[in-house]
């Protein structure tokens, strides 16, 4: 005789949230035990979670938890396949039953007696239908989802994408220039940690009312849903029909710098100008940032932890000055006809660069076509898979480092208004510039005090 017995209700969608379908589950699974005479101990429940994803069920868990202690003599589901679409775990939840001596599962279509042979027979047929339905269905979605995308038109979702209105398709205008603004400074040096900053800074809300996070931002950044551009399962499949904010070559950029394995993204927030950027007329080695009584320094740094010579430092309040300075100068100099050429074949190159990923890019969507009509084997598909994303990877190293001079176009030749902001821009800002013009400067020896400064020990090495 049953004297605990147990519901078990879940749905895989539950778009509103009212709960409304394992509601109608539960009250048919009552009405069923009160016919049977069970006394139901508890109401387990699954809301908005798929059976056959994998994905974690609590209620499920602590239900097979309760049974395994023998603390339920019986289940009752609405249908076997509410309680799983698996039949992996179909037979976990089997070889559970068996070790507590349960036998009692019944759905309120009939009972299903897991102690004879027939009754697992039949529970095994039901699971490995439900898991066939579950897989076709998943097929159907994938390829509505696929030709969606191929149609460039937008895939729903919980919240509106950052720039666009609810429709997923008109600009939202005021963020759409947030967005550009935010991917031209991104590529002119400054840092997501900056940026994500700013935005909380200046009170701009993401589209849930939440403060900015690094990872959200990225996000934006590197989709390519902001250069009119869609997207199926990571890789991009065409024109969308919502308008870009940024050009598609754009994106690429963003992408090569985001992606860029020796790209940091723990950075903490700098403090030194000039960190990296300065090297010992001793030795040759990188000096480093060092504080000492709350005065700030580059120094030579020596001994088991540092492969310097140990014997040079200056002070670096005054050295980034005259670095500063220098900079400025520089970009109003005669030397912007350089500049200027060297930008040019940079810009020539940016162009090859693009069109060979383009290109490779292609051949990957072709190749997986190739696979999924079965035209090639899984082994021919990765062998020539690789060579391929090889060229992508070399080809995004390559354009992460030119995009490097895109700190300083809109200001060649421009350096006055430069010099006036410069107080306002941060210091990734700055550095960025700095990086773009001076490639480093060596710090020489002085008579006295070693990190006495003076104009002559400073010599910078120009980018160009």
């Amino acid at each position: 005789m049953v004297k605990a017995a147990a519901i078990y209700a879940r749905i895989s969608s539950d778009r509103l949230g009212d709960q409304a379908g394992v509601k109608r589950q539960v009250a048919d699974c009552e009405a069923e035990a009160d016919r049977r005479g069970w006394p139901v101990a508890q109401v387990y429940v699954d809301d908005d979670i798929s059976a056959y994803s994998g994905k974690n069920r609590p209620g499920y868990q602590q239900l097979v938890a309760d049974v395994a202690d023998g603390m339920r003599d019986a289940v009752l589901v609405w249908h076997l396949d509410r309680l799983t679409r698996r039949p992996k775990e179909l037979e976990e939840f089997v070889e559970v039953c068996e070790r507590a001596g349960m036998k009692s599962l019944a759905t309120v279509q009939g009972d299903v007696n897991l102690g004879t042979g027939d009754g697992l027979l039949i529970a095994r047929i039901m699971g490995a239908v439900a898991a066939n339905e579950s897989a076709a269905k998943s097929r159907r979605v994938r390829r509505k989802l696929e030709e969606i995308a191929q149609q460039g038109r937008p895939h729903g979702g919980a919240n509106r994408p950052f720039g666009f209105k609810d429709d997923r398709i008109t600009l939202e205008p005021a963020e759409a220039r947030v967005i550009k603004d935010l991917a031209d400074r991104l590529l002119a040096g400054e840092s997501l940690t900056s940026l994500t900053r700013w935005l909380n800074d200046e009170g701009i809300p993401t589209t849930t009312g939440r403060v900015w996070q690094t990872t959200t931002l990225r996000g934006i950044l590197r989709s390519a849903r902001i250069s009119g551009q869609r997207t199926f399962r990571g890789e991009i499949v065409g024109p969308a029909v919502w308008p870009a904010i940024i050009s598609p070559e754009t994106t690429t950029r963003l992408r090569a710098l985001l992606d860029d394995p020796a790209r940091r993204t723990n950075r903490t927030a700098r403090r030194y100008l000039l960190s990296g950027l300065l090297r010992c007329g001793r030795c040759d080695e990188k000096m480093v940032s060092y504080a000492q009584k709350e005065v700030r320094r580059y120094v030579c740094r020596g001994g088991a932890t540092y492969p310097g010579c140990g014997r040079m430092r200056i002070f670096a309040d005054d050295t980034e000055a005259l670095i500063t300075e220098a900079v400025l100068y520089r970009l109003d100099s005669p030397a912007l006809g350089d500049a200027l050429a060297g930008r040019s074949v940079a810009d020539d190159r940016t162009a090859e660069l693009h069109d060979s990923l383009r290109d490779d890019q292609a051949q990957l969507e072709e190749l997986a076509g190739l696979y999924g009509d079965k035209a090639i084997s899984a082994t021919e598909w990765i062998a020539a898979r690789k060579p391929i994303e090889a060229r992508i990877a070399t080809s995004r190293r390559r354009l992460s480092a030119i995009t490097q001079t895109t700190a300083i176009d809109q200001w060649l030749g421009n350096a006055g208004v430069l010099r006036d902001s410069w107080g306002r821009l941060n210091l990734t800002r700055q550095a960025a510039i700095v990086k773009a013009v001076m490639d480093h400067a060596v710090v020489g020896e002085t008579a006295g005090n070693a990190s006495t400064f003076s104009i002559d020990r400073v010599t910078p090495i120009w980018r160009f």
